[in-house]
Order: structure tokens, then sequence, then C-alpha cells
């Protein structure tokens, strides 16, 4: 049982589990588009959400306390290295053209953890507002347009419409996770919660998640996919609608970010029925 736990905290605060998270969110864009499986494209995907988010939440820790790391900390750089010499190889079997277009997502990943305004004191996660833009900006840059480039696809009107749809529906993920932060958050960091409230809030997702579903029926013609995105919407809902200052260890670093895995294992259950 205590190394189950062990285990457990290691696959969370190691970005395992918001690596499959994204994974599941590239195959869902694979299935949408009608895309071929790229394994070597979707092995990339992986490893470099496990480099770039273990990146932006330690490499302050780390700069900090780089003496005095903890066992834990000292084990995830390490697995972090490894990942990260799995993104540099994966990346060497993709498509320049990809490459080049992933390179803005990449420096905004480096500037959301790297100080470098205010006289290199402030990054782009400690400006109001920003940092729920930057996330889902780079979650939808990297699920859907990255893929669709990555197969030699135009990048239509419909993708544009799909990557709004993921840029909106990564907003509403992060909203629990900013409910759950607004007791820890500074007075100079004003995310939604801080400024307008929890139930605010709540009625913010609800709105964003409506126009998210709008998209869904006004550019997808597949009953299917719109008939799991209906189940994916109302989890959704529930998740946010439940979220709390007080919420449990994992009720957002994992439950709430297993719903794109739980959107990607209906979506192939319901091809397959």
């Amino acid at each position: 049982m205590k190394f189950f736990k062990l285990f457990f905290n290691f696959y969370i605060n190691a970005s395992i589990h918001v690596a499959i998270a994204v994974y599941a969110f590239v195959r869902v864009t694979e299935q949408y588009f009608e895309l071929d499986h790229q394994e070597y494209f979707n092995y990339f995907i992986f490893f470099a959400t496990i480099t770039g988010y273990n990146f932006v939440k330690y490499a302050g820790v780390a700069k900090l306390h780089h003496r005095s790391l903890t066992e834990d900390l000292k084990i995830i750089q390490i697995f972090s290295f490894f990942c990260f010499l799995a993104t540099c190889y994966y990346g060497a079997q993709i498509s320049l053209k990809t490459l080049i277009y992933s390179a803005p997502f990449v420096l905004l990943t480096l500037l959301y953890a790297v100080p470098f305004l205010s006289g290199f004191h402030k990054n782009l996660r400690q400006i109001s507002y920003l940092k729920i833009i930057v996330v889902a900006m780079v979650w939808a840059g990297f699920t859907v347009l990255l893929p669709v480039i990555e197969a030699s696809r135009e990048v239509s009107l419909k993708v544009l419409f799909l990557c709004l749809q993921r840029f909106l529906i990564v907003v509403v993920l992060v909203l629990p996770f900013d409910i759950r932060d607004v007791q820890y958050d500074a007075i100079s960091l004003q995310t939604i919660p801080k400024k307008i409230g929890v139930q605010k809030t709540k009625r913010l997702g609800l709105g964003i998640m409506i126009f998210a579903l709008l998209l869904e029926y006004g550019v997808n013609a597949n009953d299917i996919s719109k008939n799991v995105f209906m189940i994916f919407f109302f989890t959704t809902l529930v998740f946010l609608m439940r979220s709390k200052m007080n919420q449990s260890k994992y009720y957002s670093s994992f439950w709430v970010e297993s719903l794109p895995i739980i959107w990607y294992l209906t979506l192939i259950g319901f091809y397959n029925l």
C-alpha cells in the first residue's frame, strides 16, 4: 500500500498524468480529422509535456534549494532529464515544419517560467489573467495544430475552429485549479476566481463550455463525436461546479486532468461499438 502511494504521488508530481491527458487530446484530434496514428509525433508530445511541465513546476524550486533538494525532487529531475532526451530523439523523427511551428509554443512555455520582465523578476505566469491564456494556447497548439501539420494536412477553417474549441476547453479545465489556489496565490497574482469570485467563475466556465458545445455542433458533422462530446461536456461541468477552495488533494491534479483521457476513451468506445 505504501509503495502504491509513493508510485501514485510520483505519477502525479512527475507530470506523467498530465502528459497522458495531453496525449489523449492529440488522439482526439487524430480521430476528428481521421489522421493516421503518428507514433513518433505522439511520443514527442508525451515526453515534451513531461519535460515542459516539470521545468515550469520545479525550475524555481531547484534554483533556490539546489544544495538541499529532497530525494523525491532529485528523482523527478533525473526522470525529467531522460524525458528530455526522449523528446530530442522523437523530435528528430518528425518533420522540420512541425518543429518550426512548435517553436512559438515552446517559447511561451519557457517565458511562462523564466523571468524576463520588470528587471528579470517577473514571468508570464505572474501577469494577471495571462497564465490561463498561455496554458490554453500552448495546449491548443500542441494538441490540434501540430498533429494536423505533422500529417501534412491543410490548416482549414475547421482546424482553426477546433483550435478555438480546445483553447476554451483548456481554460475551463484550468478553472478548478485556480479555484483551489485562491487561498495560496500571491495577492499580486489576479486569477479569475480571485478577481470575480468562485461562483461567478463557475458561471463563466459554464458559458465558455456552452460556446465550445456550439462549436462542436457547428463544425462537426459526425454524430458519434457530437454525442461523445455531450458526455464530456456534462462531465466537465460536474467537476467545475463541484470545485471549491478546500478540495481533496487529487481533485484537480488527478480527476480534472483525467477528463481529456475520459473523452478519448469514450470516443474510442463508441466507435468500436
